[in-house]
């Protein structure tokens, strides 16, 4: 597994936590201690975990809002807790994360859905977020990192 695959499912493990124990903002540190020291102890994750969680967190209205629009057969309510939060990391890094080119985050979510969410959950992560950037090349806001991987 790579560093930053790694880095992604710890960070994927707190939104989970922090979501299915009712999005408490004062026990995040608590949360995210207990996912390092669970899952990676001795890892440096160059604060990506920290940042990337803390970044979700801030723009989650607006992520769940983009969620109902691109996935609208369901509410983000009836969406599998695992799911919405793979959702969230990967709308995040696809949309806001300007260092991660689209194609990485879109597959890397489905990947984290493939392995921790149910039997559906990979294809459904794709079909959202690829809706999610097929929007974004239609309306012309390809990130720099993806302009430079078409270039290069």
């Amino acid at each position: 597994m790579s560093n930053r695959h790694l880095a992604r499912t710890m960070a994927m493990q707190a939104l989970y936590e922090w979501d299915f124990r009712g999005q408490d903002t004062s026990r995040l540190p608590e949360v995210l201690a207990y996912v390092k020291q669970e899952f990676a102890k001795d890892f440096d994750d160059g604060g990506y975990v920290d940042t990337q969680v803390a970044a979700i967190i801030a723009k989650v209205g607006e992520l769940d809002a983009a969620l109902e629009r691109f996935a609208p057969n369901w509410s983000v309510a009836s969406m599998t807790v695992m799911d919405r939060n793979i959702l969230r990391l990967g709308m995040y890094e696809l949309k806001w994360d300007d260092a991660i080119p689209s194609k990485v985050a879109i597959n890397e979510a489905i990947e984290l859905g493939k392995t921790f969410g149910g039997d559906a959950s990979g294809k459904f992560v794709n079909g959202v977020l690829g809706a999610v950037y097929k929007a974004m090349v239609a309306a012309g806001e390809l990130k720099d990192a993806d302009k430079e991987n078409k270039a290069g």
